[in-house]
């Protein structure tokens, strides 16, 4: 710390600023999603859901992501969507998210015919422009925990698709609060990518997958 009075209120002030910056993005993601986010019983009906990765545990869906599976699975009972699409890493071959996702719904009801998978969602942008511009997507529901659910609405709203966002519950453990605690740096990141709205990673040819899950019997 400076010496003089002066110099260490001037450094109080920079710290101040630098905290009022850092969380800025965090205040963009409440202040424009506020009313985009319910539980899944208040989700507007859609014909479309995104599931977001969310980790494998020895090849099976971390719990954190067996929940979101979960609330996809009521949602499509329930007859509130009708297609979902799961998006996720599988950058390895020893690594594959959206098949293991795949396999879990099916487990839990829902026909594989009504599934559709993103291999190249590595991260929350890269799902939401493939989601619009590869798969064709909209509109759709949005499933994920509540520390994240705020930045998928708000990128996949800059990616030009209109959403809602469905909070699943979780146990408040070590994840969730070092999930939280991400999420005020992802923040800054979600706000850059809303901003320049750069390319994901693989873009490739349009994708009609969505189009033929929804066109198949029920």
């Amino acid at each position: 710390m400076p010496r003089t009075r002066k110099g260490q209120r001037r450094t109080v002030q920079a710290v101040m600023a630098l905290c009022v910056l850092a969380l800025l993005p965090a205040t963009w993601l409440f202040v424009s999603t506020d009313d985009k986010i319910g539980t899944a019983a208040e989700a507007p009906r859609t014909r479309v859901a995104v599931v977001f990765g969310a980790g494998l545990w020895q090849g099976e869906p971390s719990p954190y992501l067996a929940h979101r599976l979960d609330a996809a699975a009521e949602l499509y009972r329930t007859g509130r969507i009708e297609v979902v699409l799961v998006t996720g890493d599988n950058s390895r071959e020893d690594y594959d998210e959206p098949d293991a996702m795949r396999a879990y719904l099916k487990e839990h009801g829902v026909p594989g015919r009504r599934i559709v998978s993103d291999y190249a969602g590595f991260d929350t942008w890269d799902s939401c422009v493939r989601a619009k511009k590869i798969f064709g997507v909209d509109r759709a529901v949005l499933i994920s925990q509540g520390f994240h659910i705020r930045r998928a609405v708000a990128l996949c709203d800059a990616a030009g698709m209109s959403s809602y966002g469905v909070a699943v519950d979780a146990v408040h453990d070590t994840t969730w609060y070092y999930g939280g605690a991400r999420e005020v740096l992802a923040a800054g990141k979600a706000a850059l990518d809303a901003t320049f709205r750069p390319d994901p990673h693989f873009l490739g040819p349009r994708e009609r997958g969505v189009d033929r899950a929804l066109a198949s019997r029920p």
